[in-house]
């Protein structure tokens, strides 16, 4: 257990799980249904974790994203849809956090361009070969795959305009450095469109205890309150944190036993880095 926090696994035994966990899926070994549901899932009531496409729809994405990208980069992983959120353009570089076979990402390049950037960023081996095969299949020049984690970014200051991720960050152990690097590697103006899981309440010893909790993507979330102080604390501005408005479906399509729909939430986390010319289109920060 963790000697800072004894309800939480050790940093590393949760690290080594999810490593294990997500490279099983990459390498074909773990079913669609165990990567994104947890044990009782062949039971949900969306029967959303039966194929990739499928959830896929539940999570938001339109026909034409899921048909655009190279066979084998949608895992049906995630619990929204991140590249909506984040309005891109041609031209900017992106960066995606938790990368995985590079679904969005690949998404992110049609967005902006050849003459933009997208840079993907996964700890898992097995992930980053496996996306960097699918970005040759794909042809995808401007799409590039960096083993590392994302609470230390293999990646330059101040040179990234829109971070994004789907459902990763509560994978880490402590977000605050995520937001920090985050932070770090955007220019000025620039932001984040994040979708990930956020707990309504303090989650049980139980569940902050349980490994397949962590690796599924619930017992790591992090309390809404607690996120919009990591946020801030990091120098962002502009912090809007809301539930994405299927949110008990998804979260129930992974769970459906123990009422987790009414304890944490999938969410649409954006955010800016002060200064400079900001980048988003939202009333929120464009005058």
């Amino acid at each position: 257990m963790n000697p800072a926090n004894p309800n939480i696994p050790n940093p590393e035994t949760l690290r080594e799980e999810v490593r294990r966990r997500y490279g099983s899926i990459a390498k074909g070994e773990a079913t669609l249904t165990s990567a994104c549901c947890t044990t009782d899932a062949t039971e949900s009531t969306t029967g959303s974790c039966c194929g990739a496409g499928a959830q896929a729809r539940t999570l938001g994405y339109s026909a034409d994203e899921i048909g655009a990208v190279p066979e084998g980069a949608n895992l049906g992983l995630g619990c929204g849809n991140p590249v909506a959120l984040a309005s891109l353009k041609a031209g900017q570089t992106i960066l995606d956090l938790g990368a995985g076979a590079g679904f969005d990402a690949f998404i992110a390049a049609r967005a902006v361009g050849p003459t933009g950037r997208v840079i993907g960023v996964d700890m898992t081996p097995e992930m980053v070969a496996k996306a960097r095969a699918n970005a040759k299949q794909g042809g995808y020049a401007n799409v590039e795959f960096r083993l590392g984690e994302i609470e230390a970014l293999p990646v330059a200051d101040a040179t990234v305009d829109v971070i994004i991720s789907n459902c990763v960050i509560n994978l880490c152990p402590d977000k605050r450095p995520v937001y920090q690097e985050a932070f770090r590697v955007l220019k000025p103006g620039g932001r984040i469109a994040v979708s990930d899981v956020v707990a309504r309440e303090a989650l049980s010893e139980e569940v902050t205890r349980d490994l397949a909790l962590h690796s599924g993507c619930l017992a790591g979330a992090t309390l809404l309150s607690e996120l919009v102080k990591t946020l801030k604390d990091a120098g962002f501005v502009d912090i809007e944190v809301k539930p994405k408005g299927n949110s008990d479906a998804i979260i129930t399509s992974w769970e459906s036993k123990r009422g987790f729909e009414t304890k944490v939430f999938a969410g649409e986390v954006t955010a800016v880095k002060p200064g400079g010319e900001r980048t988003c289109c939202a009333p929120t920060c464009c005058g």
